[in-house]
């Protein structure tokens, strides 16, 4: 394996991934505490990551699943979704003036939001796959879905920090419908 390919993979996995850092964050802070919800962001997160990267390979070598005018539409998937999540927050308001948290994250939630997120990954892993050829593709991919795994941990450990928590835990209800359709309209803008 090329240490070269392994360094430039980590690279763009970085760059290209900063912004689920957080979402992986309000998502580990939503669902904190309840079952089976670390597993539905982590196979969420890998089933999102594994659709961006079936699209990435594709179109590197020709056959291309969406148009190119498709993949601004990708953004109404989360807004739909933050729409979603604010209308939950809305509705489960509690007695006491507090919002109690929605239900934990579902797998096919985080999936949706982590592929449409993804546009702009696949943008950039187009050109690159097309370069790298097959191999350099295999490791450019390996890489990736082994630092998924790293990006769940540091999203999960984010969550859990008591300072970060505290707000989360206060504030999550409000940032995760915001930051989904903050996504959702930069996806949209930036495919305009």
């Amino acid at each position: 394996m090329n240490l070269t390919v392994v360094g430039q993979a980590v690279g763009l996995f970085t760059v290209t991934n900063v912004d689920d850092l957080l979402v992986l964050a309000l998502f580990f802070a939503r669902g904190a505490g309840l079952p089976g919800a670390t597993r539905a962001v982590a196979i969420g997160q890998y089933l999102g990551f594994l659709a961006i990267l079936a699209v990435a390979v594709a179109a590197a070598f020709g056959v291309t699943f969406l148009p190119a005018g498709f993949v601004p539409y990708l953004g109404l998937l989360p807004i739909a979704l933050g729409i979603r999540a604010a209308v939950q927050a809305w509705r489960h308001r509690g007695d006491d003036g507090e919002t109690t948290r929605p239900g934990r994250p579902r797998t096919l939630e985080v999936a949706a939001v982590t592929f449409a997120n993804g546009g702009d990954n696949i943008g950039v892993y187009v050109p690159v796959f097309a370069t790298a050829g097959p191999g350099g593709t295999s490791v450019y991919a390996v890489v990736f879905l082994v630092l998924v795994a790293a990006w769940l941990a540091a999203g999960r450990h984010l969550a859990t920090r008591p300072a970060v928590a505290r707000v989360l835990a206060r504030w999550g209800h409000v940032v995760l419908p915001a930051v989904l359709i903050g996504i959702g309209l930069l996806i949209l803008i930036d495919g305009a």
